[in-house]
Parts: structure tokens; C-alpha cells; sequence
């Protein structure tokens, strides 16, 4: 397994632009009573960074793994959910939902299905169905249905990004722990999304929901580093 020194000596600089950017919003705090294109691409400008660090790897590298591609497509969709929540006022929520849903869908399948781990399946089951009987009460119309589909799926990709650490056994990496930190970090952005809009004003709610957002986001896209870990590997071994 890769050291993590060897990680962050790497990795690292790649990453300055993503942490500039994340800095420039959190600086600027632009209100979200009046939505601009300006807003949009301050907020979107975090995920465009984490674009450049997939692709800081080479083009090579994202056409021999396709787990790299299915996160760097995923984050193609986030800036467009991004983009589009900016304007959920004015009746675009649902989009920025849609757009969400395929980014789950997208690293669900970048993670993959082995190992299966059930048993970190039904957790993540539980959680779910909770956060729903949670929200329903405060949901009506199309919603009702809408955010059961996202449970759903964001709850699958969380549940496939936590299977893929097998501490127990000693059957883990880095980048699969930064997975699994990533996933749980996005599912509690959206569940504080979902409070919020839905059933009560949570404190602090947009630092909450941005703060946990950005560091999913960068954790997923740090775990697509897993392939040349493995290529590294078989080069040594």
C-alpha cells in the first residue's frame, strides 16, 4: 500500500488549485438571494478544479481506467447540479436533483460491486429508510417521490463506496478509505439539504452543506487515484 506521505507529496500540488477555489467561495460568500452566472461559476469553480486534477494525470491514464472516467463524468454532472441549485428558487431544484442522481449513479459504478459486504448494505438501508421517514411528512408532490429515488441512489453509492474497506481483514488503501469518507461526507451535504429545504431552517446550514460538499468531492476524486496505485504495484511486483 502506498504511503500517505508519498500520497500527499504527489497528490498534493495537483490539488492547490481546488483549495484556492474552495477559499475564493467560502471568502466571497456570495448571498443566494440574488443568482447570478457570476454565483454559479464561484460555486462551480471548486468541481472545474478537481476536473483539472483528474486530467492532470494524463489522458492515457483516464483511457486505461474507466473507474477514473465514471468520477471525472460524475464531477461533469455535480457542476451542472451545482449550477442549476443556484436557481432552485426559481424552480430548478429538481434539475439539480436529476444531475445528482447520475453523479451517484456514476460512482456507484466506479466503485463497482466487489466486495458485495451486505452487511455495510443494510446499514446503509437502515439510514436511509430513516431519512426518509424522516422527510416524508414534509414532502407533496412530485417531491415525494423524486427524493426517494436520491435516497435511494445516493444511499447505493454510499454503500458501494464503504464496501470497498475491509479494515477487518487488512484489505484496504488510501484511496478506498477516501472513497468511503467521501460518500458519508456527500450523504450528509444532502441530508442537510434536505432538512433544511424541507422540514426546518438548520444553523449554519449553507457552511454545513458547502464545507462537507467540497471535501466529499475531492475525496471521490482522489480515490480514482486507486488505478495507478494498482499499476504501480504490478510494475514493483
Amino acid at each position: 500500500m502506498v504511503s500517505p506521505v508519498t500520497v500527499v507529496k504527489s497528490e498534493g500540488p495537483k490539488l492547490v488549485p481546488f483549495f484556492k477555489a474552495t477559499c475564493v467561495y467560502f471568502v466571497l460568500w456570495l448571498p443566494t438571494s440574488s443568482p447570478s452566472w457570476f454565483s454559479a461559476l464561484i460555486k462551480c469553480l471548486p468541481i472545474f478544479c478537481l476536473w483539472v486534477f483528474l486530467l492532470a494525470h494524463g489522458i492515457n491514464f483516464l483511457g486505461a481506467h474507466s473507474s477514473a472516467r465514471k468520477i471525472l463524468a460524475g464531477l461533469i454532472f455535480s457542476a451542472l447540479g451545482d449550477a442549476f441549485l443556484i436557481w432552485q428558487e426559481q424552480g430548478y431544484f429538481s434539475h439539480g436533483l436529476f444531475m445528482f442522481a447520475i453523479t451517484h449513479i456514476l460512482y456507484s459504478s466506479a466503485f463497482g460491486m466487489k466486495p458485495l459486504n451486505l452487511r455495510a448494505g443494510l446499514i446503509i438501508a437502515v439510514i436511509s429508510g430513516f431519512s426518509y421517514t424522516l422527510l416524508y411528512p414534509y414532502l407533496s408532490g412530485p417531491f415525494t417521490y423524486l427524493v426517494a429515488v436520491y435516497i435511494a441512489l445516493i444511499g447505493f453509492m454510499g454503500w458501494r463506496a464503504i464496501a470497498g474497506v475491509q479494515l477487518a481483514n487488512d484489505l484496504w488503501t488510501w484511496t478506498k478509505l477516501s472513497a468511503c469518507l467521501g460518500a458519508v461526507l456527500f450523504m450528509v451535504s444532502d441530508l442537510t439539504i434536505a432538512v433544511n429545504k424541507f422540514c426546518f431552517p438548520v444553523p449554519h446550514s449553507r457552511a454545513i452543506i458547502m464545507a462537507t460538499y467540497y471535501a466529499a468531492q475531492m475525496l471521490i476524486a482522489l480515490s480514482a487515484v486507486e488505478c495507478q496505485d494498482a499499476d504501480a504495484a504490478r510494475k514493483r511486483a
